[in-house]
């Protein structure tokens, strides 16, 4: 979607391709959801439990979580291409010992290590995002990023499970090796910097400290982060539990994951075009209420269909649409919020774009790795359970943007009186 030049922060030329950006911020989306097809694959070849499969998703989450509260900074510090290219060269590399382990617990520390190195897409190409545009650009610049990498989750399953029918799970692996090796390429080729020297922030451990604790501590990025976090975990519960819900409870078979991806990525998608089309109409915070609403009747539709219609159904294409369709409504309703939260985050410190970037994704990964390691493996023994917990996800997630609204509403009659 087009972007009027008017209102970039920085020109044309020094802009990079929102689709090189979206592609960037999918390496570690479908680092996820490729390989969830081989899951009990690698257990049976490594000889590990179910749990221990299950882990291959935590590690990894906890490694994304852990480094994303350091791309950012060190992308504000020595500026956003350096930190692209050397992540994922590093990446590269995790993804080349995960084709090659010979254990479980050799593929556990290099999924690890992928986690690592896999964000830094998804943080530096935010921070990239608020270099290049401002106000109603950004937010269309935003909600076009990620209808771009929406493909990305819809695409990997697919992938995943034709490559382990055909070549068995350590193909995946391979396979995301070589897409490493072609963003480097892309990248080294069409990546230009978008930070100046003169906007760079010193990488000194005190001042990091500093702005960790500042940013951190301020009510307004607790509320909004957590909201955020929380109502993405909705969705992404489903996506941990995937070989599960899938597998089990729909009766398909590991070349089926695109019959719950695609339709939940086309959601997404047409969400995230709404949310582009909204920009310099809708406020942000109106944007965001919307999206709950939509949310909000898709889980009142998960609920009800779990509980009271899909139990005892035999497998086939209704079971399955009857499954999917509410996930749809709800992942149409989280793309319109998500581009616009992660704009109001950035914006309450617009001198720490990339510090900002990071502690929201640190904040939401550990959320994250939380429903994958320790909420999906409890709850998938009924689609109705899964759909309690992630009813659970969304209310608390609602109820800290309420409370965060609210807040503002105040400051702005005050401000205003």
């Amino acid at each position: 979607m087009p972007i009027p030049p008017a209102a970039s922060a920085l020109p044309a030329p020094a802009r990079p391709s929102v689709i090189l950006l979206a592609a960037l911020a999918a390496v570690g989306a479908f680092s996820i959801d490729t390989f969830l097809p081989s899951m009990a694959a690698i257990a049976r070849a490594l000889d590990a439990s179910a749990v221990e499969a299950q882990q291959v998703l935590a590690v990894y989450m906890l490694g994304f979580a852990l480094m994303s509260l350091w791309h950012g900074s060190i992308s504000d510090a020595v500026g956003r291409r350096p930190v692209i290219l050397g992540s994922l060269v590093a990446y590269a590399l995790a993804s080349l010992v995960c084709t090659l382990a010979p254990s479980i617990e050799v593929l556990l520390a290099a999924r690890f290590m992928q986690g690592l190195f896999g964000g830094a897409g998804s943080v530096v190409a935010r921070a990239i995002v608020r270099d290049c545009y401002e106000g109603a650009a950004a937010q269309r610049a935003m909600s076009s990023l990620m209808m771009i990498f929406s493909i990305a989750p819809a695409v990997a399953p697919v992938i995943g499970g034709l490559l382990q029918q055909a070549f068995g799970w350590r193909s995946v692996f391979a396979f995301m090796l070589l897409l490493a090796l072609v963003l480097i390429t892309w990248a080294w080729r069409a990546l230009p910097e978008t930070l100046p020297q003169a906007q760079r922030a010193p990488l000194a451990i005190g001042a990091l400290a500093r702005g960790y604790a500042q940013v951190f501590s301020r009510r307004e990025f607790q509320l909004l982060a957590g909201a955020s976090a929380l109502t993405f975990a909705t969705f992404f519960l489903y996506v941990a539990a995937s070989p599960a819900f899938i597998l089990r409870h729909l009766g398909m078979t590991e070349t089926d994951f695109v019959w719950f991806f695609a339709p939940v990525i086309g959601g997404m998608t047409a969400g995230a075009a709404l949310s582009g089309r909204l920009a310099g109409r809708l406020s942000l915070r109106g944007t965001v209420q919307a999206g709950y609403a939509v949310m909000l009747l898709g889980m009142l539709a998960n609920l009800s269909v779990t509980r009271f219609i899909t139990p005892g159904m035999p497998a086939g294409a209704a079971l399955t649409a009857l499954s999917v369709a509410p996930l749809v409504v709800g992942a149409f309703g989280l793309a319109l919020i998500s581009p616009s939260i992660q704009l109001m985050l950035i914006n309450l410190f617009p001198e720490r774009r990339g510090m900002v970037a990071s502690c929201q994704g640190f904040t939401q990964l550990m959320v994250s790795a939380t429903a994958a390691g320790v909420v999906a493996p409890a709850v998938t023994q009924s689609s109705f359970t899964l759909a309690l917990s992630a009813a659970a996800f969304l209310a608390s997630g609602l109820a800290l943007w309420l409370v965060g609204a609210a807040i503002a509403r105040r400051r702005e009659r005050q401000a205003g009186g």
